[in-house]
């Protein structure tokens, strides 16, 4: 495909249409159907590449196309959707969106049809609209190509494939064609095997604003006309489209009235030219100074609305800012006009999903918006009609949530995971050097210092959702580069593997990790971490903060290597997953059980063996005298999409024969007494002595329990309740002069586990110490409240007397 190919890899972002096979007039829908009375569903397939008797299945339902979720899908169901398609049966079918992700809703999952249904709506399923999948699991099916006799479409099949599958804009000036992301061009769609233009007769705003929104961007701007007539002038065109009319409230310029051209199309469009189109960067997308002078001022302004929870960018929960509070919107009545809004109001698209039933985890503190409905023009979500919420409307479960359409920026074709079991896990390669038309130089990143918040970056950065595991692994002791005992890094701690069960299984894990190849003592199967035979090392010193896109966008040493051991046994790997945990402390418990102890020094040699004391309880009269503790009650709840386990595995849990009890993290909780100013008077530490369900929501299952050295960790929905009265659930504050101070409480400080979000880890209270008493109030999670609300907490002038207002 040439030139053109290259520009379809680089610059398309995918606009799923379809084909249209309507042929609900023609299939009456049968009594007992379990769609409502009198509707007629539709049918088609969609998506790219693929064949005219093959694709995604899409369905037509209550005014609206969606998809069916590939969860439990059978060949059973492709035949009864192949045949309501007009083929005489199925051949097979697709998983994991094998045409490509749709957009809108996904109205059926868990279908399972015994095969010689009428229609899909007869077989069992959870119910329109009920579906816990994203379009990344979209079915597909491969019908067989023959017609059933006598059947009649009501839209002939055209030989042509009519339909709109993918959009983009290509650049024409030199040096555009270079720089990402592309934010100018004529406009473009895919037809056979290359790509046609648009006549711009009638072409007006509203259908720029479409483009820009497809296109990642969230607003369009006027075009220098003249320059590209006399470029088109000179070329040979095709043209496809004509006569597109857009209202610019729409997500996809196939949901746009257009024509398409028949005949001879690179003689139309005589009384105009190509479709060219120019869209306004979001800020996080923006270059030049003009652009970043903007991205100043709106980075000064206080926003209104967020996103949460999402592993790529562009999308999340949506929380907006309401009373200095920030909150969530119930998903009734939730959609892409309304989704569209949020997006394009935070620099990006318009929406490609919107998301309803907590998708994105459940947020906390109020839901402030509850049936917003957006017309699509608003140029803010608070804009948009939506009634205010009580307690019995809704609940966090049915938090809204949306995904963007953002600009290609190539980020991923930058690096790459070599010698994993699966796609998501392997040894992180990256790029360097490719400017100017230069082949890429693909070379290893370094290790040292290589943790949970940098694999984030690398898996946001792959497109594989978050991190699970930031790797780091060594061989030591042996004679040879291939041999010695295998040891792992766990936090900043080396450690070997326990020798007790190692089998040539584990040791062929090991050896791939290592890029050794594998064990000689293994079977015939040959899986190789060293897959790519990539050894030089072109990264080190990298350090994230956990939300850039790129590792280029990290601090590193640049040209400058800095690696202590550039040998491939040290370098960077990742295990990433499509959802993580997302822990948080419930704050009112803080408040209402803090309280003073002061606790006999003989009752506290367990807690001064486990570093649960200030440094100056060592020079005490032991066993005589007391210390002081500020004692309360931790709820620790997992708000995210996966449950949180500890990263050591059993074999490296750490038993305390003091207390009796095994350490599966040896710092899961930081518990600090800051002045006003910030500075540290006092300091507490707890392990994770016992992760386990303490209490669950509703319909959700505890899986795990201490008890036996039982499995640790806390599942989705549920919480672990550290009591007031145990050992080292405490601040000592022996030391600590009367004032007015702040309480603060920092969950997985390391972040040792992956979560989805880590800025809400941090818990915060006023209290005030008299000397006798201490009185705790204002406690919020630290992401909670408004930058002026943190604001007027972190300057809290204090209390002249023990009465809270």
């Amino acid at each position: 495909m040439g030139s053109c190919g290259t520009w379809a890899w680089q610059e398309l972002l995918v606009l799923l249409s379809s084909v249209w096979l309507w042929v609900g007039s023609s299939q009456p829908t049968p009594p007992g159907s379990t769609h409502p009375p009198g509707s007629q569903l539709k049918f088609r397939l969609a998506g790219y590449p693929r064949k005219h008797n093959e694709g995604r299945v899409e369905v037509f339902y209550n005014d609206e196309w969606g998809t069916i979720c590939d969860d439990d899908f059978t060949l059973a169901n492709a035949h009864v959707l192949c045949r309501h398609l007009g083929f005489v049966a199925a051949t097979g079918w697709a998983h994991s969106a094998k045409y490509g992700k749709g957009i809108g809703r996904i109205w059926l999952d868990n279908v399972n049809c015994a095969g010689g249904e009428k229609n899909i709506g007869d077989c069992k399923h959870r119910g329109w609209g009920n579906s816990d999948c994203s379009h990344e699991e979209d079915a597909g099916v491969i019908c067989k190509d023959e017609r059933i006799p006598g059947f009649k479409d009501s839209n002939v099949i055209e030989t042509e494939q009519s339909h709109v599958e993918e959009v983009r804009l290509r650049p024409v000036v030199a040096g555009a064609r270079r720089q990402l992301p592309v934010t100018e061009g004529i406009v473009e769609v895919r037809y056979k095997d290359g790509w046609a233009q648009i006549c711009d007769e009638g072409w007006d705003s509203q259908n720029s604003r479409v483009v820009c929104g497809m296109m990642g961007f969230p607003a369009e701007k006027k075009v220098n006309r003249n320059f590209y007539k006399l470029f088109t002038e000179r070329q040979q065109l095709n043209y496809r489209l004509h006569s597109v009319s857009c209202t610019g409230t729409e997500v996809h310029l196939s949901m746009c009235a257009f024509e398409f051209y028949r005949g001879n199309a690179s003689a139309a469009c005589g009384a105009g030219m190509p479709a060219v189109v120019s869209c306004v960067p979001g800020p996080l997308f923006a270059t030049g100074n003009a652009h970043k002078k903007k991205q100043r001022q709106q980075q000064q302004s206080q926003p209104r609305i967020r996103l949460k929870g999402g592993a790529k960018v562009g999308e999340g929960r949506v929380e907006v800012l309401k009373s200095s509070e920030w909150g969530t919107i119930c998903d009734d009545r939730w959609n892409l006009l309304s989704a569209s809004v949020v997006c394009r109001e935070l620099g990006f698209g318009s929406a490609r999903e919107a998301l309803t039933g907590a998708r994105m985890g459940q947020g906390t503190g109020p839901i402030h918006m509850n049936e917003v409905q957006c017309l699509g023009t608003e140029k803010t979500l608070w804009s948009c009609p939506f009634k205010n919420i009580t307690q019995e409307d809704c609940k966090h479960t049915e938090d809204a949530a949306i995904r963007c359409n953002i600009p290609y920026m190539g980020y991923e074709t930058l690096i790459r995971l070599s010698g994993g079991r699966s796609r998501f896990e392997g040894r992180v390669e990256v790029a360097v050097g490719a400017g100017d038309g230069d082949q890429p130089r693909w070379g290893l990143v370094c290790g040292e210092g290589w943790g949970t918040l940098e694999a984030m970056v690398a898996c946001r950065q792959l497109g594989l959702g978050f991190a699970n595991h930031g790797l780091q692994i060594r061989l030591a002791g042996g004679r040879t580069a291939f041999e010695g005992r295998v040891e792992v890094k766990r936090g900043s701690k080396w450690g070997m593997v326990c020798s007790d069960g190692w089998t040539t299984k584990e040791a062929m894990v090991a050896c791939r990790q290592l890029g050794l190849g594998y064990s000689v003592h293994a079977v015939t199967e040959t899986w190789y971490w060293d897959a790519s035979n990539v050894t030089e090392m072109v990264l080190s010193g990298v350090k994230c903060a956990g939300h850039e896109m790129s590792l280029s966008h990290c601090q590193h040493h640049g040209t400058s290597l800095n690696c202590r051991n550039t040998g491939t046994r040290f370098a960077a790997g990742v295990i990433c997953s499509e959802t993580a945990s997302d822990l948080l402390l419930h704050a009112p418990l803080v408040q209402e059980t803090a309280y003073i102890e002061d606790r006999p020094l003989h009752m506290l040699y367990c807690a001064a063996e486990e570093n649960c004391l200030s440094s100056s309880a060592r020079l005490a009269n032991w066993p005589y005298g007391h210390r002081r503790l500020l004692r309360f009650s931790s709820q620790i709840h997992n708000n995210g999409r996966a449950d949180f386990r500890p990263k050591a595995g059993r074999h490296s849990w750490v038993w305390h024969e003091c207390h009796r009890h095994y350490h599966s993290m040896d710092i899961f909780t930081h518990y600090d007494i800051l002045t006003p100013n910030g500075t540290k008077v006092a300091e507490g530490h707890k392990a994770s002595f016992c992760l386990e369900d303490t209490e669950c929501e509703e319909d959700v299952a505890k899986r795990y329990e201490c008890a036996n050295f039982g499995e640790q960790g806390i599942t989705v929905g549920c919480w672990d309740l550290y009591r007031h009265d145990i050992d080292c659930q405490w601040i000592d504050i022996t030391d600590v002069k009367p004032g007015n101070y702040i309480l603060q409480v920092v969950i997985n400080p390391n972040f040792e586990v992956a979560e989805s979000d880590f800025t809400n880890n941090a818990m915060k209270c006023n209290c005030k110490y008299d000397g006798h008493r201490i009185w705790v109030h204002s406690c919020h999670i630290g992401d909670a409240l408004s930058e002026e609300a943190n604001k007027r907490f972190e300057q809290y002038p204090g209390q002249l007397n023990n009465q809270i207002s």
